[in-house]
């Protein structure tokens, strides 16, 4: 009697898949009445504030995004109502 041997069959395993971190990008509507609501979100932060901000503190003091922060920051500073100070932002 003979003895039937068990054989694997051999399997092709895949490689597993790279995880990928996708940074997630707020979109904001670029309209003169959105960047102007901006304008005075960052004007208000800066003048309750009364020193000079960072972006990150300026957004956050706000409660908007950083993108919504620099488009109001360029319309004030296109106004000539705030300046850079030490890479700080202030009110002019």
């Amino acid at each position: 009697m003979t003895e039937k041997k068990a054989t694997k069959k051999a399997t092709a395993t895949k490689p597993a898949a790279k995880k990928t971190a996708t940074k997630k990008v707020a979109e904001v509507s670029i309209n003169a009445e959105n960047v102007g609501f901006r304008a005075g979100d960052v004007y208000q932060a800066l003048a309750a504030a009364g020193k000079a901000m960072s972006v990150a503190e300026i957004a956050k003091a706000a409660k908007i995004s950083k993108e919504e922060t620099y488009l109001g920051i360029g319309w004030l500073f296109k106004e000539g109502k705030v300046k850079n100070e030490e890479n700080l932002v202030t009110l002019a």
